[in-house]
């Protein structure tokens, strides 16, 4: 059967994409996708160069408008480009902090022309780093309970109180901030969702340490802080909204495989160096066998609901609920695949630093002790599953109320 015109379009795409990444893409970053974050500062030359090129092309957000600095391509181009940047190693340098993977897509969302104009290209080209500020000391998975307060004086907002498990605040540029601007209305209502500026007097953020070693996490303060009129993104006092669609967002960016252009090395790789084989060639415990087998099976069939659930969602702006079913889906993969790797490794998975560990050793155990947060963030486990069985199985309401 000859091939259709689109079939040729793309696999032309496809040749075009492979060019430009093997005149781009620098050797030297081959694999090395953990260079992200705050780390791009350190990443030498050849990153700097790579961030550069994939900015100006607009291939750091494939899919956004080209006239506020991204790609333009479609959904299936953008299928090839990912493809093809697999196959060459390399990764995305300006996915960092929020802005590409939440705060982004939500501006393209609910943001007027002018906020979108201000702010999409800059985050296109990775020149800005974004934070979210939800969860509050007494506000965590309750959310709608926050107390941050944004008070409307004159041509400014004026901002009062405090964030925490802010992820990224310390390196950040801009804040998505979601404030109760109508105290009186219902814990639901009178919340508003602002474009905060983080380089003012009126922030404060201090680190919090983790189990892991280093922490992206922080609590955040505002005192006084202030905001244009026009850093109001969607209506007034309309700001939950604005906000769950943030979320779908978020969790959207937490239910894929890892990204970043450093390929995992495959479970029964690593337990055949381990564990050993039997006398036919398999890995010698059989009950572990199963239980990777098993782990393989879960981790393919949460991919292929992802990519099903993604071309389901193309252009509804809606908030929807697939996503914490994928959000614990991904979580329970990651998770299952520390805790065995751990155990594949044995005493040598016990490792935190020393000459007696080698640093793929210890990075699956900080990796494993990270990972245990991957349950809370995002919104914590038990919430998703509250989600899926009110919204989607339509199950009862099961707590004891009045």
């Amino acid at each position: 059967m000859a091939e259709s015109e689109a079939d040729l379009e793309l696999e032309s795409f496809r040749a075009e994409a492979r060019a430009w990444l093997d005149a781009n893409f620098p050797a030297s970053l081959r694999g090395k996708g953990g260079l992200l974050g705050e780390s791009r500062q350190a990443g030498g030359d050849d990153l700097r160069a790579w961030g550069k090129a994939l900015g100006d092309k607009g291939w750091a957000v494939p899919t956004w408008p080209a006239r506020f600095g991204g790609g333009g391509l479609n959904a299936a181009q953008a299928r090839v480009l990912q493809q093809e940047m697999s196959r060459a190693e390399a990764f995305n340098p300006l996915n960092f902090g929020m802005g590409i993977s939440m705060i982004g897509p939500t501006i393209l969302d609910y943001g007027t022309e002018a906020q979108k104009a201000r702010h999409i290209p800059p985050i296109a080209r990775g020149e800005v780093q974004w934070c979210v500020g939800y969860s509050e000391p007494n506000a965590g998975s309750d959310l709608a309970s926050l107390q941050t307060r944004a008070v409307l004086d004159g041509d400014r907002w004026v901002i009062n109180g405090q964030k925490t498990w802010t992820s990224g605040a310390q390196y950040s540029d801009w804040c998505g901030l979601l404030a109760r601007t109508d105290p009186a209305a219902k814990k639901h209502d009178g919340i508003s969702f602002l474009l905060v500026d983080m380089r003012q007097p009126g922030v404060e953020t201090r680190p919090i340490a983790l189990i892991a070693g280093a922490s992206p996490f922080c609590e955040t303060f505002f005192t006084d802080a202030v905001a244009p009129r026009d850093a109001l993104l969607g209506e007034l006092n309309r700001g939950w909204g604005v906000g769950k669609r943030l979320l779908q967002h978020e969790r959207a960016s937490q239910t894929g495989a890892p990204t970043g252009g450093a390929r995992q090395t495959p479970l029964p790789e690593i337990a055949k160096r381990y564990v050993g084989l039997d006398a036919t060639g398999r890995i010698a415990d059989p009950d572990l066998r199963a239980r990777l087998a098993r782990h393989q099976m879960d981790a393919r069939v949460h991919g292929l609901t992802l990519a099903r659930a993604a071309a389901e969602a193309k252009g509804n702006q809606d908030p929807g609920n697939t996503a914490s079913v994928l959000k614990n889906s991904a979580t329970s993969v990651a998770q299952t695949r520390a805790e065995l790797t751990l155990e594949i490794l044995g005493l040598q998975g016990l490792g935190w630093d020393g000459g007696d560990f080698s640093d793929e050793e210890i990075e699956a155990v900080r990796g494993w002790l990270g990972g245990k947060a991957m349950s809370i963030y995002g919104g914590s486990f038990e919430i998703q599953n509250n989600i899926v069985a009110k919204r989607i199985l339509g199950l009862p309401e099961s707590s004891q109320q009045g």
